[in-house]
């Protein structure tokens, strides 16, 4: 069902907004390069490839479509790990998940930690913070970190409930995270109030919630967010005809760690087709809501005459599988998981650009810093991508060097029982496990496989070999798991010894609570055997 009408909102009067994007200043004089403010809103789970074609086709993102016109698209951007607070400490530090050691949602950077926010502040600019952060150590649940620091202990257990869809309001009703509204009514008002009135250049990071899935109540007292919500209004954008039913293996074919995931992920169910096209249709329908506050934005730069002078960043920490691989949720290496949304627009940036380079988040840090114009430090992991959005030859690249023809990406938290890393490089993506021989790798040839039905890594043994050899050269992955799992290890016996006496109590009632207390004995074994 797509929305063929005008456009209710102001915010997403985005047909009125083209003749304002184009009054844009002349370039200046290298010497005379004015510093333009920059807005960065990230949003939490958004698929990547729904930014181009053919994932476009599924549901009407006009802010995207917005800023594909008027600015640069990346078509292989990746998350460096595929989970919340380890894939922003990526973002904001610019450095690779294992050097950060930012294990899990638990364990990001420390508090104090300088993030290019705060460079950009200290080199004049005006800095402004709305919405989801979620970059430092200390925060999500109990439940979550303890899933993390025993995946290693050999027993089975659902963590989430079964996914599932509600529909809400009526057919007018937009604001459905209402807490992302207000959020985005902040960064606007901003806007509007503050930062048009500055004589430096402004920085301001929007983080958003959705579209990330709703917490389900129904799964008991320790839920999880297995509920795909939206309203008519936003169901409307979806054009269900195009939405993609995926194809599964059968339980017993699948990879081990696909099925570890799939299981604690509460998939491993039966699943009608109607119920996987309302899945994925209903989160089409939070990444159109998750459009239209980039919109507000975009709105209020064009109201206040700021456009012209803004560099507007969109990304997302990482995908959603939308049951893809009979998984919903992320911390996966496949596309649906992996593969984030990165689009720039503003002064110096080429128009209807669509980049096949392959990036990552960890991008953004020096990229900040470039526009900026401050010195990019040498130890970061990440690349500007002022040279791809200006078309510079590589010799004109970052003081880091040539960018490199790879991206990395790592797991090292629940739902998965191995750290996993992954290769990108060319048509091939290459995901290997553990110390690299305990669990079998898996390599998929993005351009005749984009679904990753097929793992050619037998067929490819030379190839995966030279990916291999690349990747132990970026990583050493083999003393990076073993140093996780001793982590979890000791964070895991800590959290035990606090709890004293009420262990066995609360342990039972995290969210694997429904098959825990089927037999608690069993899983206490289980973790004492571990230990």
């Amino acid at each position: 069902m797509r929305d063929g009408g005008p456009l209710r909102r102001a915010g997403l009067a985005l047909l009125l907004m083209a003749a304002g994007a184009g009054a844009r200043p002349r370039p200046a004089a290298p010497g005379d390069q004015p510093r333009y403010n920059v807005v960065l809103v990230a949003c939490d789970s958004l698929d990547g490839r729904l930014t181009f074609f053919p994932g476009n086709q599924t549901v009407d993102l006009p802010s995207i479509n917005f800023m594909k016109r008027h600015g640069t698209v990346f078509l292989n951007a990746y998350t460096n790990s595929p989970i919340c607070c380890p894939s922003r400490a990526a973002m904001w530090s610019g450095l690779f998940t294992h050097l950060t050691e930012s294990w899990n949602n638990f364990k990001g950077l420390d508090p104090g930690y300088v993030t290019w926010m705060d460079l950009m502040e200290r080199h004049g600019y005006h800095a402004q913070k709305f919405g989801k952060l979620d970059f430092t150590s200390g925060h999500h649940s109990v439940s979550n970190r303890v899933e993390a620091w025993t995946r290693d202990v050999n027993f089975l257990l659902r963590q989430e409930g079964r996914p599932m869809v509600k529909l809400t309001g009526h057919r007018k009703q937009f604001r459905v995270m209402e807490k992302d509204w207000q959020t985005t009514d902040k960064a606007v008002n901003w806007i509007k109030e503050e930062a048009v009135n500055f004589t430096q250049p402004f920085v301001l990071y929007l983080g958003l919630n959705l579209p990330h899935p709703y917490p389900s109540p129904y799964a008991g007292e320790n839920f999880g967010s297995s509920t795909f919500l939206t309203s008519p209004y936003w169901l409307e954008k979806v054009n269900y005809e195009a939405i993609k039913i995926p194809k599964w293996s059968s339980l017993s074919e699948m990879h081990p760690v696909d099925y570890y995931s799939s299981y604690t992920k509460n998939c491993t169910g039966e699943f009608t087709k109607e119920e996987v096209r309302n899945i994925r249709a209903f989160y089409y329908a939070m990444c159109a809501e998750t459009d239209a506050m980039l919109g507000e934005i975009i709105s209020a730069l064009r109201d206040t005459g700021l456009l012209g002078k803004t560099i507007i960043i969109f990304t997302a920490d990482h995908g959603e599988l939308a049951m893809e691989h009979r998984q919903f949720y992320k911390m996966s290496m496949y596309e649906g998981s992996s593969h984030v949304p990165l689009l720039v627009m503003g002064p110096g940036v080429r128009e209807q650009q669509q980049i096949p380079n392959v990036v990552s988040l960890v991008d953004i840090y020096p990229t900040m810093l470039d526009i900026a114009r401050i010195p990019v430090p040498q130890n970061l992991s990440g690349y500007s991508l002022i040279p791809l959005l200006h078309e510079k030859a590589e010799s004109e690249a970052s003081p880091g060097g040539p960018r490199p023809s790879w991206v990395l990406s790592e797991f090292h938290g629940c739902n998965v029982n191995s750290s996993v890393y992954m290769l990108r490089m060319g048509k091939w993506k290459y995901i290997t496990y553990s110390d690299g021989s305990s669990v079998l790798p898996q390599l998929f040839e993005l351009t005749a496989d984009p679904d990753e039905l097929t793992n050619v890594a037998i067929k490819f043994p030379v190839t995966v070999y030279s990916l291999d050899k690349i990747l132990r050269s970026i990583v050493n992955y083999p003393k990076v798991s073993s140093s996780v799992q001793e982590y979890n290890k000791k964070q895991f016996i800590s959290w035990k010894q606090s709890l004293g006496q009420n262990y066995s109590n609360v342990i039972a009632n995290l969210r694997w609570h429904q098959d825990w207390l089927k037999d608690p004995e069993k899983y206490e074994n289980a973790i004492d055997k571990w230990l």
